[in-house]
């Protein structure tokens, strides 16, 4: 099992829902967070001020599958959430030793 972790912009998180939903993918996990890679932030101004926005909101996607089906789930996710402009987000795929389903007491792929 993987467990694959993305940060992608808001406005592409139901895009991107739809393209996974679409493929097969169950369920996910979604937060809210904020963060900065490249883009370290910009400058804006409010009421006459400028300040500083050192983090830039997004959305954290976690997503837990199959092994096989991993390299399926992040090509997916990397199409879809696409703009071409800085700031699309990142994607990481770890490995998931142990999965249960608290309700059935299934484990690893049964319980995903």
């Amino acid at each position: 099992m993987k467990l694959i972790i993305a940060a992608i912009k808001p406005f592409k998180l139901e895009e991107v829902r739809e393209a996974l939903t679409t493929i097969g993918v169950r369920g996910m996990m979604v937060s809210e967070i904020k963060g900065f890679g490249s883009q370290s932030g910009h400058t804006e101004i409010y009421r006459g001020a400028e300040y500083a926005v050192n983090f830039v909101p997004k959305v954290k996607l976690e997503i837990v599958v199959a092994a096989a089906m991993a390299d399926q789930v992040v090509e997916t996710i990397a199409k879809t959430a696409k703009t071409d402009k800085i700031g699309d987000g990142k994607i990481f795929v770890l490995d998931v030793n142990q999965a249960v389903r608290v309700r059935t007491g299934e484990t690893n792929e049964d319980a995903i």
